[in-house]
């Protein structure tokens, strides 16, 4: 059961409820919280990717010629 203080403090926001507009709806302060904490998580993770692609040492090597190509062993037929 709620106490009388909690109940006199709620009696007090009713009219400023009434005050609003009911058709407008903003999503406040803890919005801008939320999606400020998002933005910066996202800006973190592209830091943190472009620091790990740095890192990585990729050399293609270049294609064998037509005529030496060796069969690989996924596609020898299987021995009995």
């Amino acid at each position: 059961m709620p106490s009388m203080s909690a109940h006199l403090a709620l009696a007090q926001f009713v009219p400023l409820a009434k005050e609003l507009d009911e058709n407008k709806v903003t999503p406040g302060v803890l919005g801008f919280v939320v999606f400020a904490v998002m933005a910066g998580a996202v800006w973190l993770l592209m830091k943190s990717m472009n620091r790990h692609m740095g890192k990585v040492d990729f050399e293609e090597t270049p294609a064998p010629a037509a005529g030496a190509a060796q069969p690989s062993p996924a596609k020898q037929a299987p021995q009995e």
